[in-house]
């Protein structure tokens, strides 16, 4: 199992993840790109980072949002949008590949995640500036718009899934803000242990639903986002499953 976070999202003189331990721990890097957070020297330190550490490096996608740290929806016309998503590639691009890695993947982030997992239009814009800029993997949730369209275009998904997020019977995410929206670390490494080990997630209602999943995100901007990542690699390693990068 994969174990991927969020990583480079702050700003200037604004640090919000402390990417230097979390790299220590995932094995997948969703690097902000510059929209939502991330500014040029951020981005070349974490992909300097994660190439020295082995930890495969993905480009974490957003509306153009500092200000609401890519968390407001924003209507993009699809050009525009697909045009976007291939800047904030390329942009990174330039520091890994300065690094000796590349860029894997893409992954949306905050609310172009949401709203390609369920709008088939701003899907397609992903899509498209994911291609434009030269790759080949999507990380998303299977069953969204975003895989089925990625899928159909011939691109590798890799299936994701949440440990640090309650989950609604329904299989989305509690909203933010909400009672159960928020996972601690005891209650992460056991949502991590059996996503992995038999593909089920605990809805907050007490549903149990399967959930495809080919890695596991930890959330980096949490003000435990260690504690609740190193719980989940230690439940992950007791159990005796395998922490590695999605292939």
């Amino acid at each position: 199992m994969d174990l991927n976070a969020d990583l480079g999202e702050g700003f200037g003189r604004w640090e919000l993840t402390d990417d230097d331990a979390l790299l220590r721990i995932v094995t997948s890097a969703n690097v902000a790109c510059g929209f939502h957070a991330g500014d040029p020297s951020t981005l070349r330190r974490v992909t300097a980072l994660a190439a020295a550490g082995g930890v495969r490096i993905g480009a974490q996608v957003s509306y153009m949002d500092l200000v609401g740290f890519g968390r407001r929806e924003i209507d993009v016309p699809p050009a525009e949008l697909a045009a976007e998503v291939a800047y904030q590639i390329g942009a990174l691009r330039v520091f890994a590949e300065a690094a000796g890695a590349g860029v894997a993947y893409v992954k949306p982030h905050g609310a172009l995640y949401h709203r390609a997992g369920r709008d088939p239009v701003q899907a397609a814009a992903v899509i498209e500036g994911a291609q434009l800029a030269g790759v080949d993997t999507v990380l998303t949730q299977r069953g969204s718009a975003l895989d089925l369209l990625a899928t159909e275009a011939g691109m590798r998904v890799a299936g994701e899934a949440f440990a640090d997020r309650g989950y609604l019977p329904d299989g989305h995410l509690v909203p933010r803000g909400l009672p159960g929206s928020l996972l601690g670390p005891d209650e992460a490494g056991a949502q991590a242990v059996s996503l992995a080990a038999d593909g089920v997630v605990t809805a907050i209602d007490g549903t149990r639903i399967r959930v495809a999943a080919e890695s596991i995100c930890v959330h980096g901007d949490g003000p435990h986002a260690v504690a609740v990542a190193a719980a989940i690699r230690s439940a992950l390693d007791e159990r005796g499953i395998d922490v590695e990068a999605f292939s």
